[in-house]
């Protein structure tokens, strides 16, 4: 499984990917969700982990924009806020997921899930 995490937090970035070691022979990382449509068109991953606030653009924004040039495209929001509109907001602009960043056994959990499906 390819994955490109898109967060402005490096430690957060190194979390993710370990949790998921096991499940990804493939990581990409970009810090900052004005990178993540270039680097998911270069990467092509399985699944994009979007955290939601980031400093040029945030992940609602990225979402939108990856979805819109790639409609196949697999975002789950990888976010510190637990919010009903942010989590509206997440499914509006084309997200399959939302995942606390204090919970990250159920981001394992649901990509293993997927990929048995």
């Amino acid at each position: 499984m390819k994955v490109l995490t898109v967060d402005d937090n490096e430690q957060a970035r190194q979390m993710i990917k370990h949790y998921l070691r096991e499940l990804s022979d493939e990581f990409r990382e970009c810090a900052d969700g004005a990178e993540a449509v270039s680097a998911y068109a270069e990467f092509t991953p399985d699944w994009v982990l979007m955290d939601w606030e980031m400093k040029q653009v945030n992940g609602l924004v990225a979402t939108r924009d990856i979805i819109a040039d790639f409609p196949d495209a697999k975002v789950l929001m990888v976010t510190n806020y637990d919010e009903k509109d942010l989590r509206q907001a997440a499914r509006d602009a084309g997200g399959r997921g939302f995942v606390l960043k204090d919970d990250l056994l159920s981001l394992r959990s649901l990509l293993m899930e997927a990929q048995t499906h």
